[in-house]
């Protein structure tokens, strides 16, 4: 299959592949005041019930649905024109979702990983649920995932709302900057806790992924801390030997998905005339990091930065889609057959072996013995961020290398 080709027809097919799951996921009904219900198991494909505590619907996942959140409202405006249907069925859902997550928002300041059915934010873990504190100066993985699904809905359906929303961008990297950002939501959100954590490259590679939404609805000087972030990471995690990220500066550890995901951010909000010496080097992250991780069935979870082999056998499905997002966005800047190659396999393996079609969903965690009841954040399936928002990345890639091709057809280039 030629280079063109594979690309016309992936873009198709992820076009196809994002339809069916979003159609899948609103066909499922909303949970509460308007909840997205994807609380599904993804290899028995039971719906999870009371009985099953934690999986089950008295809990509800403010990641999950602050990524819904983004990832209804990015979608709705895609199919605005090709599919107005579903576009309104997804902005249906968004606007309901957004009254939620904004009431819960206020009332707290805050997003939580973690609700019980009151909707208090709890602690919830196999040593049970206890209440989660409340302290306002500390920040979560859980308030970027809320707060970028309130600036995608507020720029959608509320344009009055988004400058306070802006405005909480510069808390939350102040945060992250200053110590004040705690990666554990099952522990209680303390000093203590942050002080005990290390210095992962998790927060600031999540807080780069909300540069690019905020070049989509017109904000980009609301996106000035992006470029410091990625510069950050680079100066301090970047592995000279092995192009790999480490997780922590001076560790072993190497957590790929985060460091292919870390790629397609930065890419994903850089301007065309992006330092080639940043391009080249965030391209060897990308090229090191799948062919490091990219053993067994899909991307394991940790390698070695030293030695390059697996730390774990579990492959979770997102790393797969995060490669195709960032393999798409860089080869449509250097034209790389490497990483042509990097999408091409990714592709292969997630469509080949995770991807169950029937219902539109993947498996979302396998080993080299097949899938696991392995949970890599939260028991509910993806609603449409890792895997649709990545796949129509890789969509308006597809569209922009072939209208390209169009215009130097029709100039006789």
């Amino acid at each position: 299959m030629s280079d063109n080709s594979f690309i016309a027809d992936a873009g198709k097919l992820y076009g196809r592949a994002n339809a069916a799951s979003l159609h899948w996921l609103l066909d499922r009904g909303r949970l509460g005041e308007g909840f997205l219900n994807s609380k599904q198991n993804s290899i028995t494909l039971a719906d999870y019930t009371p009985a099953d505590g934690l999986r089950g619907p008295n809990y509800t996942y403010g990641w999950i649905q602050g990524r819904g959140l983004e990832a209804l409202v990015t979608h709705a405006a895609f199919f605005a024109d090709t599919d107005p249907d579903l576009a309104r069925r997804l902005d249906e859902a968004g606007r309901a979702l957004f009254g939620v997550l904004r009431r819960l928002w206020a009332r707290d300041g805050h997003g939580y990983f973690c609700y019980d059915a009151d909707l208090r934010p709890v602690i919830a873990s196999g040593e049970g649920v206890t209440l989660q504190a409340a302290p306002g100066d500390i920040y979560t993985y859980s308030d970027i995932f809320f707060l970028k699904g309130l600036i995608a809905a507020a720029a959608r359906y509320d344009a009055q709302r988004l400058p306070a929303y802006l405005a909480q961008i510069e808390h939350l990297v102040a945060a992250i900057e200053g110590k004040r950002f705690q990666m554990d939501e099952r522990r209680l959100l303390s000093a203590d806790s942050v002080a005990a954590e290390p210095d992962d490259i998790g927060p600031r590679m999540i807080m780069i992924g909300a540069a690019g939404l905020l070049h989509r609805i017109g904000k980009p000087e609301a996106a000035g801390f992006a470029d410091r972030l990625v510069s950050h990471v680079l100066d301090r995690h970047f592995d000279p030997a092995s192009r790999l990220l480490r997780n922590v500066p001076g560790g072993d550890e190497c957590n790929v998905g985060h460091g292919i995901e870390l790629v397609g951010f930065a890419f994903d909000y850089l301007p065309p005339d992006a330092p080639a010496a940043l391009v080249e080097q965030l391209q060897a992250v990308l090229i090191a990091s799948f062919n490091a991780g990219f053993t067994g069935p899909g991307i394991r979870l940790t390698v070695s930065t030293a030695t390059r082999e697996p730390l774990s056998p579990y492959c979770p499905w997102w790393s797969l889609p995060e490669t195709i997002r960032a393999a798409a966005l860089c080869y449509e800047r250097t034209g790389d057959e490497r990483v042509l190659d990097v999408w091409r396999k990714a592709h292969q393996a997630f469509f080949g072996t995770f991807w169950r079609d029937k219902p539109p969903l993947a498996y979302q965690t396998m080993t080299e013995d097949g899938p696991v009841d392995y949970v890599p954040a939260t028991p509910d399936l993806d609603p449409g961020y890792h895997t649709g928002l990545s796949l129509l990345a890789a969509i308006n890639v597809a569209q922009r290398l072939d209208a390209g091709r169009f215009l130097l057809s029709k100039t006789g280039a």
